[in-house]
């Protein structure tokens, strides 16, 4: 750990010369998906409905259908839209209008994107940085073109109808422009080429073949006059409630997550995006151009990540060599360090040093610079690699993998069935405990005293050992409370069979957690490990007790709303430090039906790289299958023992702030006393320097730790991006699920030191900003009219936004959730890698009745049968079954008109019947459609395995659990006062164009 320290702050210029140098900002074709609320040729823009003042937001009451109707597959949508991102073709039937428009003088006029032409895929060079020159030149002359797959909405006309109940006319223009041809895009001789903006397609060539006029419009007739896109506009009348946006056509991320491959393929020797996911790829090279950006500009780092499928993390070890490092910034070797004379010296990427090669690891080089072994080296061809760390990277000897279970025994935990479920899930996981035989486990239980266990090798049977004074905590035997879990193995079964037993008669109500946290940082403060915390009463005796403070509405909107959503007790915090500089790690699991404070309790995880679970109204009988999942997981999965992390990068930018559950050691140095496979953290970069000169900037994570075997190792991932001048290509080269989940960490931080509402606008305002920089860019030359545009890489983030807009953390007020929840929820998303946030926020909704009831089709034939539908009341039919699916839990809707035979198949009873559907369970029955949703349910689990999802049945009518359980959930509807997509969308529009 001492080695991972910071290197100097000024490092020698690097090489001036990159084959990924940005292109020249050029006018280039721009593909736009389009909201049109106005003409173009007018110039009317349709006003805002009378109290659309917000996102929160009445709905028009003719929105929504009559209550009579029988079916939800009837139900008009909250508003109608027509949005087609550049992906998109126009909706079938609807005839496309090209409107002309005039370059400006001199311009090139580029030809229409046609299919699209990837680049020419960049020779892969083993390691050392990108070669000096590398001919990307395609044969001369045009690509072939065709028209942009693309279609905007028109105004309606004035005299159109909308009202209810009336019938509609519209008058629809149509013509069509014949595409035009022109050369394609200019590209400097091994420069790398940016992209046009949004998906159109990229040509390379030289300047030669760039045609143009000097001094007027291009010469070609027409052709020449067309935009790069068709265009139809559907606008609605003047003073109509109708919004004139065909609700289907909203872009929506139903395939769910889908990670950029640009920068893979352009740097195919980076780690995989699983490991490290960039804002942009497309660094900005001047602080001017970063203040243009307006989305945060930083990473998503996953160090402990499953490896893709066929592919492991390659382990190294240098054996009495020592690891490879730039004895200035102390970067690890990587692909990108480059071998010179003769293979004596390596040159740093990030601080350009010129290194010495050890003898030991000496090899020479062929004609084109490579090491000629350097099919050997993997650290010097994968982009993440795990060295074998020596004895200097050790301050002590490496710690045993250690459990301690700090359990409450009060009235409320026997009773719910909690403490039972804990005691036979731990003694079912104890095989498969990591670092067998090293592992070390304890445990202390509490109500109004603390009882300590000596569970020495010797005893038959546990001793239990008291202590009631809570003023003067002492550790009776300290020696024998922590144990060899190998060694103890007999007495730890005997403890746990009898644990439920022991306080099964427990009347006691009170909860001394202060006291029992204490006595358990005592006891573990020697090796450190893993304290896994079970509450389930308000902490009401000794330190570290707690008020029923509870959720005041009062607090609600003032400049103090803020105050209960942080520890009350300065305490926890403090216990947190003690815990992170002790090497211990903190899981939270929290029972109760009434306010347990978990903004208190979870800062204990949030300081120590830990994890909270929430389990309101703890049920053993519905919640014991979720609560044997989930703590299976925590204690069996792979977990990294007092580890630090750093993330290094190249000279003129810096990491500023980090976000997550971690405790920050020195300005770069994350503390992680036990982190796991599920962590994820996100991190902002800004720029020292005015001026970037470098055209590659490199970064580097390094998580130093100890493995359950007892082995000290450095997982390393190594990643570069380029450096462009192009505002342009920042946003073509965005990843909205990075940005969004640094923007979900910034929002809940946010929530912390301001309202609710300041943090909602936070996100709208930032949204907003960057929007119309982007509609700035090509405002002059595109006749952009009402229409909204916007990268296709960003095509989805409008939704994120508005879904996170209506997440637990950030949502409405007092009435919208319980205190404890909304923390809960912000603690769990502050830890979620980038896939299963995305998930959480806007989860899958797929109709399943159809395939249960065809006997042809199997489990294996699922994946290609369901789709994904969008998360509105107008995706439910009443004659089907649905599952929502969130990673968290499973709602299973059952439509009134739904056969009684599937109802019967899969529950054995008729659910229509039933009067009280929530205590009704699901297990596998003796039929094929049983066995067919079990293996569905299966399948799900499989591909999101951080949560147990627990099934949770919904009979369609059945309030008000319908409404808090699904309607609220359907985050395309306008709900509890907040806006729907449709809504959403216009308002961010109206926005953007009120500066633009």
């Amino acid at each position: 750990m001492a080695s991972e320290r910071p290197g100097p702050s000024t490092y020698p210029g690097r090489p001036a010369i990159s084959p990924f140098t940005a292109a020249p900002q050029t006018t280039m074709p721009f593909l736009s998906s389009g909201l049109v609320v106005g003409s173009e040729g007018s110039g009317y823009r349709a006003n805002t409905p009378a109290g659309f003042n917000g996102p929160s937001m009445s709905s028009p009451p003719s929105a929504y259908a009559s209550p009579n109707l029988g079916t939800y597959q009837r139900f008009p949508g909250p508003a109608s839209t027509q949005l087609i991102s550049s992906a998109n073709g126009p909706p079938t039937g609807q005839p496309v209008l090209l409107p002309p428009v005039l370059p400006s003088t001199g311009q090139h006029v580029l030809a229409p994107p046609g299919s699209f032409h990837p680049q020419p895929q960049i020779p892969s060079v083993p390691m050392g940085q990108p070669p000096q020159s590398l001919n990307l030149q395609p044969p001369r002359g045009s690509f072939p073109s065709s028209p942009l797959e693309s279609s905007f909405i028109a105004p309606r006309p004035a005299s159109q109808s909308s009202l209810h109940g009336y019938p509609t006319r519209q008058a629809n223009l149509v013509s069509q422009v014949p595409p035009v041809q022109s050369p394609p895009f200019l590209a400097h001789q091994g420069g790398y080429v940016s992209p046009p903006p949004l998906a159109a397609p990229v040509g390379l060539s030289s300047r030669e073949q760039m045609q143009h006029t000097g001094g007027g419009p291009p010469v070609g007739g027409i052709q020449n006059l067309v935009e790069e896109f068709q265009s139809l506009s559907v606008g609605s009348a003047p003073g109509s409630i109708d919004p004139g946006l065909d609700f289907k056509a909203l872009p929506r991320p139903l395939d769910g997550d889908v990670a950029p491959s640009s920068l893979a393929n352009m740097y195919p020797l980076n780690c995989h995006l699983r490991y490290l996911r960039l804002t942009t790829s497309a660094i900005p090279n001047s602080q001017s151009l970063l203040s243009r950006w307006h989305f945060p500009l930083g990473v998503v780092i996953h160090p402990l990540a499953k490896a893709p499928d066929g592919e492991e993390v390659p382990i190294v070890n240098f054996g009495p060599t020592g690891i490879i490092r730039c004895r200035r910034c102390r970067t690890y070797v990587n692909p990108y360090v480059t071998f010179t004379d003769g293979g004596r010296k390596w040159r740093c990427n990030i601080c350009s040093l010129l290194n010495d090669v050890p003898g030991e690891y000496f090899a020479h080089l062929d004609a084109t610079g490579r090491r000629i072994d350097i099919d050997q080296r993997p650290e010097l061809t994968k982009g993440s690699v795990e060295f074998v760390a020596p004895t200097e990277y050790m301050v002590r000897p490496p710690m045993p993998p250690l459990y301690f279970f700090l359990i409450d025994v009060s009235i409320s935990a026997v009773r719910s069935g909690m403490l039972e479920i804990v005691a036979k899930t731990i003694k079912s996981s104890l095989d498969e405990l990591p670092g067998f035989p090293r592992t070390q486990i304890g445990f202390l239980t509490f109500d109004s005293m603390l009882h300590f266990y000596n569970l020495k090798s010797s005893l038959s049977q546990p001793q239990m050992m008291v202590v009631s004074d809570l003023d003067d905590i002492f550790v009776p035997l300290p020696d024998d409370l922590l144990v060899n879990l190998s060694e103890s193995r007999n007495v730890v079964d005997v403890f746990l069979d009898s644990l439920p037993s022991m306080f099964q008669e427990n009347l006691n109500v009170e909860s001394a957690f202060g006291p029992a946290l204490k006595a358990a940082f005592m006891v573990m403060s020697q090796l450190g490990g893993k304290l896994l915390i079970f509450q389930s009463t308000l902490p009401s005796l000794g330190i570290g007790r707690l008020k029923l403070r509870g959720d005041d509405p009062r607090a609600y909107g003032t400049d103090k709303e803020y105050a209960i959503r942080i520890p009350e007790d300065p305490l926890y915090k403090q216990m947190a430090a003690d815990f992170s500089k002790f090497q211990i790690g903190v899981n939270v699991y929290a029972f109760s039906d009434n306010y347990t404070d978990i903004a208190s309790l979870g800062t204990l995880a949030k300081y120590t790289g830990g994890q909270v679970y929430y389990y309101p109204g703890f049920q053993s009988s519905i919640h014991g299958e979720k609560l044997k999942y989930e703590l299976t997981r925590d204690l069996t999965r792979e977990t990294a023992w007092e580890a630090v992390m750093r993330i290094r990068c190249g000279k003129g930018v810096r990491f500023t702030t980090y976000h997550g559950h971690f405790m920050l050691r020195s300005t770069d140095l994350l503390a992680l006393p036990a982190v796991d496979c599920d962590k994820a953290f996100a991190m902002q970069l800004s720029l020292e320097d005015t001026l970037l000169t470098t055209q590659t900037l490199y970064f580097q994570v390094a998580l130093l730790y100890t493995s359950s075997s007892g082995e000290r190792r450095i997982r390393v991932h190594t990643a570069a991006a380029p450096v462009v001048t192009d505002l342009g290509e920042m946003y073509r080269q965005a990843d909205t699920g990075a940005i969004i989940s640094l923007f979900s960490r910034l929002a809940i931080e946010k929530t912390l030191s301001y309202k609710l509402e300041d943090a909602r606008n936070f996100i709208q305002q930032r949204i907003v900003k960057a929007l119309r920089e982007y509609r700035n860019l090509y405002a002059v030359q595109h006749r952009l009219g009402g229409r909204m545009i916007y990268p296709e890489s960003l095509q989805f983030l409008l939704l994120y936004g508005l879904a996170l807009y209506k997440s637990v953390p950030l949502r409405g007020g007092y009435a919208d959730a319980q205190l404890d929840e909304r923390c809960a929820a912000g603690y769990t998303m502050m830890t979620l890698p980038v896939a299963a946030l995305l998930k959480l926020l806007y989860p899958r909704l797929i109709r399943i009745d159809e395939y249960l009831q065809n006997a042809s089709m199997k489990i294996d034939d699922f994946g290609k049968f369901s789709k994904s539908l969008p998360l509105a009341m107008q995706s439910l039919d009443s004659r089907g079954l649905y599952i929502y699916d969130d990673g968290f839990r499973f709602i299973l809707w059952f439509g009134k008109m739904l056969s009684s035979d599937i109802a019967v198949n899969l529950l054995g009873m008729d659910l229509s019947t039933f009067p009280d559907p929530s205590k009704v369970s699901l297990s596998e029955r003796d039929n094929e459609m049983s066995k067919k949703l079990i293996g569905i349910l299966k399948r799900f689990r499989e591909s999101n395995p951080y949560y147990y999802q627990l099934p949770q049945l919904l009979r369609q009518g059945e309030q008000p659990r319908e409404a808090f359980l699904l309607f609220a959930n359907l985050l395309e509807d306008q709900s509890c006062g907040t806006s729907g997509y449709v809504d959403w969308m216009l308002q961010l529009h109206r926005q953007i164009q009120q500066s633009a």
